[in-house]
């Protein structure tokens, strides 16, 4: 026993003395030989005894690409700490320093593509470099320098504990003495090594979710995995990035200044995301690859849905034939001995969270060209539920004799969607961004997002049969010739790609990105484009809220228990209703683009294309009629035979933002429902950004609508008309009024929105002053109108008094996307 103590203190001296001569071989043999030996790119030595992971280094000041990721997640959609989540990826390289080991990564964002290597000096020395890591020479054995990992790999290289408290969930630190270094998942190959570390984040939680995923939320443990990668050779050749072809260039993160290039040319530069790929022979039409794409689903993925994941992304060799290849791209089940973070992978891993959330196709490049060298795509296991949530509730399928034969067409419904999903999010890891105008085109694309095509027969039958589309567009056909075609050699590559793009052009197909599709800021309404929506369908925005309104209608009417299973709690019932109630969100938004929208396109001088068009003044009316429609309290109002058949939850069924928010405790609230889609019209009509845009094109040309009209418009649709005779409805069509009233005095009080458009809103409330202040004096005391008016008025006089007496909750709606 004393010669044991005797020789761990004489290791742990060697492991602390300063390196020099035959001691130092000595120590690195004996830290080798007591090591598990993992050759490959950087060799790795796993020291059982003291765990301890050790590398071994020898090529010093030589770049590779490190990214970090996330192993094993959370399991909350709200955090997004999924499995598989990436971190950076960034390009680095080891540099000596006396004793110890640096490794730092490279600033790719400046630089000189020059000969000159003065050139190329002068700028790397004009720019911060960043040292992520400092590590002790434990030993060295001539060229070769062993260093210690383990620290290293078990430090929060994602910035979990920044990320946890950002959210309130509380302040935590990694735990050294409950994080180990995981050697099931740590291997090298010639060309990467991976590094896996089991973590536990400590602390004291504060917020609502790291109690709902793990089992004592104040220790969470996840997995942490770092990959060191081989540079790819010289073979590949970077493609610049064109606006017009569809392709990420990964926004301003990923764009570069080149201080190399001419005057006369952009100093700011980007290149499109893709894979490498060739021809075997690039002279014939059509050609295997010499190496095709090839993506790996998860095992873990359970069937049917592992089909219709595989059967999904291989739509994508579709377009890779159109683009000369033969089988240039393939889907394979992924290798039960392969991990899906190990980089020589190109997966489709099926995530588990404790509620609905995104999918994302993501992927690791080579920071120098933007070269794919793994895609990655999650996709979130609840979203097929949501599918067939959907599909219940639009058909109300669960009759008395039917329910296995309805199980199965709500099934097929909801892996139709799954199918068109897994194309989607493996088209962003092989180099697409989001074209949110193909539906406006026909489907063209499986890069938009789809809502479900339903159609009501002839005879009133609702039809799902062409729910979603099958196989890859036209447009993504075009796309992927434009980024993958190999021509043969003499070709002037750049003259033959905008031959493409012409025809594309030509064809009549539109590409909107998805910076000009999403929300803007403090705001649910701020694209502009009339064909840059999410989840909308056809070409006419405006045509299509109108026919979803009346599909709306049919699909409430015969709304019953039927769009439950027999057995299941009839409080589910509300489950089912929130899409079905709420089925025209997303069509509202895409009405709502014609309000002082611009059609434009990405045109380049001398590519013919039309840079801008304002929307004509009628079609913008329609939009306004129609939007307003959506107010209207008969569309609003339920059957009062389907409230009464939703209970309270019952116990263990548990209460879920997915519903709606109720005031009246426990009970379903239908007047709160009505509520949330007021909302969603009014955050459109009444948009700060939007309203700016309506006035600015009234300055360019009278004869279109300015915000002031929207206003006249909104207060004679809602406050001007009669009264409701029925209880139920006019309790709606308060409600509405009175969102009308908050949501107006909320514009004038947003301090981002222009001083004419609060002034408008705030002349609109003194003219809606002044009318109920006339219909006050006509309504019989103690009438519930009469009460309506007078706290109407107060909310309005607050204004300039003390608003905080009547400052009111904002209404939530539902969670909506991902659909």
């Amino acid at each position: 026993m004393r010669s044991m103590i005797v020789a761990t203190l004489l290791l742990g001296l060697l492991l602390a003395a300063p390196l020099s001569g035959h001691a130092a071989n000595a120590q690195f043999s004996d830290i080798v030989d007591a090591s598990e030996h993992k050759p490959g790119f950087l060799p790795l030595y796993w020291h059982a005894k003291h765990g301890k992971l050790y590398a071994e280094v020898t090529d010093l000041n030589s770049p590779f690409i490190y990214y970090n990721a996330l192993s094993q997640g959370v399991g909350s959609n709200d955090l997004g700490l999924d499995r598989g989540r990436l971190g950076d990826t960034q390009l680095v390289q080891f540099e000596r320093v006396g004793p110890r080991v640096l490794m730092v990564a490279l600033n790719t964002r400046y630089r000189a593509s020059s000969d000159n290597a003065l050139e190329r000096r002068a700028v790397e020395e004009a720019f911060a470099q960043s040292v992520l890591w400092g590590f002790d020479i434990v030993a060295e054995d001539d060229d070769r320098l062993l260093i210690d990992l383990t620290e290293f790999s078990q430090h929060d290289a994602l910035s979990l504990a920044s990320l946890l408290a950002s959210r309130g969930e509380g302040q935590y630190k990694v735990d050294t003495s409950r994080s180990v270094v995981n050697m099931a998942r740590t291997k090298a190959f010639p060309d990467n090594s991976e590094v896996d570390a089991m973590i536990t984040l400590t602390g004291d939680p504060k917020g609502d979710i790291l109690d709902t995923v793990s089992p004592d939320p104040r220790a969470v443990t996840v997995h942490i995995h770092h990959s060191f990668v081989r540079l790819p050779d010289d073979g590949y050749t970077p493609l610049p990035y064109d606006p017009r072809a569809g392709f990420i260039d990964g926004d301003d993160g990923n764009l570069f200044l080149d201080y190399a290039s001419p005057i006369d040319e952009p100093i700011k530069r980007g290149y499109a995301w893709r894979h490498r790929l060739e021809k075997v022979d690039p002279n014939a039409e059509r050609s295997p690859a010499v190496e095709p794409i090839i993506y790996y689903v998860d095992p873990g993925v359970p069937e049917p849905i592992r089909s219709a994941l595989v059967e999904g992304a291989s739509w994508w060799n579709q377009a890779f034939e159109a683009a000369g290849y033969i089988d240039g791209f393939q889907v394979k089940l992924l290798p039960e001995d392969a991990d899906p973070m190990d980089v020589r992978y190109n997966v489709i891993q099926w995530v588990h969270r404790s509620t609905r959330g995104w999918s994302y196709g993501m992927s690791v490049r080579d920071p120098r060209t933007q070269e794919i060298i793994k895609g990655h795509v999650s996709l979130g296991s609840l979203r097929v539920r949501q599918d067939y949530l959907l599909a219940e509730g639009l058909l109300a399928p669960y009759g008395d004799d039917e329910v296995d034969a309805a199980k199965a067409k709500l099934r097929e419904f909801a892996l139709a969607r799954i199918r068109q999903l897994s194309a989607h999010e493996v088209g962003h890891t092989i180099g697409l961004e989001h074209n949110f105008a193909a539906s406006a085109d026909g489907r063209a694309s499986v890069m938009d997002y789809p809502h479900p095509w339903v159609e009501l027969s002839d005879d009133g039958e609702l039809v799902i049969d062409d729910a979603y589309d099958v196989g890859i567009g036209e447009w993504d056909k075009r796309a992927i010739t434009w980024g993958y075609a190999d021509f043969p050699e003499g070709t002037d590559e750049s003259a033959a790609r905008e031959a493409i793009i012409e025809r594309t052009l030509a064809s009549g197909l539109s590409f909107v990105a998805d910076q000009h599709a999403r929300n803007g800021r403090r705001s649910a309404a701020g694209p502009s484009h009339p064909r840059a929506s999410l989840w909308d369908n056809g070409e006419d925005p405006v045509a299509e809220l109108d026919r979803l309104m009346a599909l709306r209608a049919a699909v409430l009417g015969r709304f019953s228990e039927q769009v439950i299973q027999p057995g299941q709690p009839l409080a589910r019932i509300e489950d089912v209703l929130v899409p079905a109630y709420l089925m025209h969100r997303y069509q509202v938004q895409a009405a709502a683009t014609l309000l002082g929208g611009r059609d434009f396109t990405y045109a380049l001088r001398g590519d013919g294309q039309t840079p801008t068009q304002v929307i004509p003044a009628d079609r913008q009316r329609a939009a306004l009629d129609s939007l307003l429609a959506t107010l209207e309290p008969a569309a609003l109002t339920m059957d009062p035979a389907l409230v009464a058949l939703i209970p309270p939850r019952p116990p263990l069924s548990g209460d879920s933002r997915e519903l709606f928010p109720r005031e009246t405790g426990y009970l379903f609230d239908p007047l709160a429902a009505a509520g949330s889609a007021a909302k969603l019209t009014l955050d459109m009509v009444l948009d700060a950004k939007r309203a700016a845009r309506l006035n600015n094109q009234r300055a360019l040309d009278a004869a279109l609508p300015d915000f002031a009209a929207v206003l006249d418009a909104l207060l004679e649709a809602t406050w001007m008309t009669k009264p409701a005779k029925s209880a139920a409805t006019a309790l709606v069509q308060q409600r509405v009024q009175s969102a009308v009233v908050d949501s107006l005095i909320d514009l004038v009080g947003h301090s981002d929105a222009s001083t004419t458009v609060r002034a408008q809103a705030y002349g609109a409330l003194g003219e809606l002053a002044q009318h109920l202040g006339q219909r006050l004096g006509r309504a019989p005391k103690g009438d519930s109108w009469a009460a309506h008016y007078r706290f109407a008025l107060a909310r309005i006089g607050a204004l300039e008094q003390r608003p905080e007496l009547f400052e009111v909750k904002a209404m939530t709606v539902p969670p909506g996307s991902p659909i």
